[in-house]
C-alpha cells in the first residue's frame, strides 16, 4: 500500500463571510501541547483589521434591523451546526491544550449550551433591558435597549476549564451579536484553531456576512489599532493584560468607546452592556 502525503489544513482570516490570506502575507508558528507543531494561523494586519472593522459596520445595518426573533433563529441554527462538529472541536482543544477527553467534550458541551442560552435572550432583552417610564403628564414613555454598533472582541484566555478556547470564544461572541451587534473577533493567540472552526461554521450558517469577523494573530499588535479605530464602538478587553486594558481605554476615549471587561461566561450584562437605551414619548389618545 502507498503511503500518502497528509493534507494540511491552511488557516485563514475570516472577514466579510469569506476566508482570505492576511494582506501582509503573514504568518505565525503555534505548536501543540508536546511542543511539536501544529498550524501556521494567519498574522493579521492594520489592514485586516480596517477591512474587518468595514464590513462589520456594513453588515450592522441589516443584522440590527432584523427581528429579534429572526436573530435568535439564526444563532440556535448556529448551536445545531456547532453539535454536529463536535469531534472537530474535541480534537482541536486536545491538541491544543493537551488535556483529557473528558475535559475538551465537557468544554465543548458547556459552550454549545451557553450559545442556545444567549440566543434565548434575543427576543428577551427589551423585557430585561426596557421599561414603561412613569410621567406625570399626558404622554407614554418608553425605553428600549438598542444595538451599539461594531464591537471588538479579546476573548477571556484564562478558562474556569483546563482549555478554555471554545468556550471562552462564544462567551465573547454570542451576546455581541445576539443583541445585534456585528463583532471583530482576535482570537487567542496561542489557540487560534478552535476559532477559525468556529468561522467555519459561521460561514456555512444563515449569518449575514459580515455579521461576526474573525482574526488571528499577535494581540499586542492590534491592541493600538483596535484603540484608536473610529470605527469600533465599543470592546470586550476580557482577554486582555491589565496594561493593554490602560491603553486601549486611553487610545479608545477620543470616540467615547464603550470597553468592558468581564469575568462571568453567562450574563445579560455581557449583552446589555454594548446596548444603547433609546427613550419615546408618545402622547395618550393619538
Amino acid at each position: 500500500m502507498m503511503s500518502r502525503i497528509e493534507v494540511m489544513k491552511t488557516y485563514k482570516l475570516f472577514i466579510n463571510g469569506a476566508f482570505v490570506r492576511s494582506e501582509s502575507g503573514r504568518s505565525y508558528e503555534i505548536k501543540n501541547s508536546k511542543g511539536k507543531f501544529l498550524a501556521n494561523p494567519a498574522q493579521a494586519s492594520r489592514k485586516d483589521l480596517r477591512d474587518a472593522v468595514s464590513a462589520a459596520k456594513t453588515a450592522f445595518i441589516g443584522w440590527s434591523e432584523a427581528t429579534a426573533y429572526n436573530r435568535g433563529q439564526i444563532l440556535y441554527r448556529i448551536a445545531e451546526m456547532l453539535e454536529g462538529r463536535r469531534d472537530q472541536f474535541v480534537s482541536e482543544i486536545i491538541a491544543q491544550s493537551g488535556v483529557t477527553q473528558k475535559i475538551a467534550d465537557s468544554e465543548v458541551s458547556q459552550a454549545i449550551d451557553l450559545w442556545v442560552w444567549y440566543a434565548g435572550w434575543s427576543d428577551k432583552l427589551s423585557s430585561v433591558g426596557g421599561n414603561q417610564n412613569p410621567i406625570a403628564a399626558q404622554f407614554y414613555n418608553f425605553t428600549t435597549p438598542e444595538p451599539l454598533g461594531a464591537i471588538a472582541i479579546f476573548p477571556n484566555q484564562k478558562a474556569k476549564s483546563a482549555s478554555g478556547t471554545l468556550l471562552n470564544i462564544v462567551a465573547s461572541l454570542a451576546p455581541v451579536i445576539c443583541a445585534g451587534n456585528t463583532a471583530i473577533l482576535i482570537a487567542p493567540q496561542s489557540a487560534p484553531l478552535t476559532a477559525m472552526s468556529l468561522a467555519e461554521v459561521l460561514a456555512t450558517s444563515d449569518l449575514p456576512a459580515g455579521v461576526a469577523n474573525i482574526l488571528t494573530g499577535k494581540s499586542e499588535e492590534l491592541v493600538s489599532w483596535v484603540g484608536s479605530h473610529m470605527e469600533i464602538d465599543g470592546v470586550d478587553c476580557s482577554g486582555l493584560s491589565n496594561s493593554d486594558q490602560v491603553a486601549i481605554k486611553v487610545s479608545g476615549a477620543e470616540n467615547l468607546k464603550r470597553i468592558h471587561k468581564f469575568a462571568d461566561d453567562k450574563s445579560t450584562e455581557r449583552i446589555l452592556k454594548f446596548m444603547e437605551q433609546k427613550t419615546v414619548w408618545q402622547p395618550i389618545g393619538i
